[in-house]
């Protein structure tokens, strides 16, 4: 297999040359969508010969879908990733063996996370599974605000090797981006919107398993989750055997987002009682 190649890329200088290291001799036709960087992203793109296209940010799942649609790709697959997100030599091994002619339209990678330099290997996060490599025409990604995941049309499979999601921005960034990621996922929340996403099923693949969880921790009381979530990452799952850096990520990403998520909810839900 060939695949194309797209990236998403937004002032990546700090992570971008590992993520195009790591696809050498995968593939010749790499494709870089960038929302108006400001640093060195576009020049390192084109040191490693790939094709750079600017377009605005509006979401991620608008941005893939754009991408889908829109960047000249060659070849009948397509692998998806972030500008953080890197292949292990095991994972782009696998995938140069595949048979791109096999009655398979998708393949889910599993992803681990790096954070503060240190893998997350316990609280559940290790692996999460991700659909990022499906033919052209069968993959497409959810319409949501946040959170959104690829789907795939037609039989599907998982490959054994990871991929590295290299989280090296610093905190600053990283909560305020989760910031403006508690808006997104209050908004996608408040719609009641069901087209155009993946819907929860405890049987089905593993984004439709997620998409069941998140249904039930939605469905648990305001405030009580956040702590709940946090308890169960964090010591049912053994997270605090990552260390510091688990701890800060735990602490941040599973209590005091999910925390600021309900903040705002509860803040949308009295402004309209006022209002009313």
């Amino acid at each position: 297999m060939k695949p194309s190649i797209i990236l998403l890329t937004y002032n990546s200088e700090d992570s971008l040359p590992a993520t195009l290291s790591s696809l050498t001799g995968l593939s010749d036709d790499i494709h870089i969508v960038d929302s108006f960087s400001k640093d060195r992203t576009s020049d390192i793109g084109a040191a490693f010969g790939a094709h750079l296209v600017q377009h605005p940010f509006e979401n991620y799942g608008a941005q893939r879908n754009w991408a889908i649609d829109n960047t000249p790709t060659r070849y009948a697959w397509q692998l998806h990733l972030d500008a953080d997100e890197r292949l292990t030599p095991e994972l782009h091994s696998q995938i140069a063996a595949l048979d791109e002619n096999v009655l398979i339209n998708g393949y889910y990678l599993p992803r681990i996370m790096h954070f503060m330099g240190r893998p997350i290997r316990h609280g559940g996060m290790c692996p999460t599974w991700h659909m990022r490599l499906f033919r052209k025409d069968s993959g497409h990604c959810e319409a949501r605000q946040y959170d959104q995941h690829f789907y795939c049309k037609g039989a599907t499979a998982r490959l054994p090797g990871y991929m590295i999601d290299d989280i090296r921005m610093p905190l600053t960034e990283w909560t305020a981006r989760h910031n403006r990621w508690s808006d997104a996922e209050v908004t996608e929340l408040a719609s009641g919107e069901t087209s155009g996403r993946v819907q929860p099923n405890l049987r089905g693949n593993p984004v439709e398993r997620k998409r069941f969880l998140r249904k039930l921790y939605d469905s648990t009381p305001l405030f009580f989750r956040p702590f709940s979530l946090f308890f169960y990452r964090y010591f049912v799952r053994l997270g605090f055997l990552d260390g510091m850096e688990g701890f800060i990520f735990f602490v941040l990403q599973t209590f005091w987002f999910r925390f600021l998520v309900d903040a705002k909810i509860y803040e949308r839900r009295k402004g309209l009682e006022e209002r009313i």
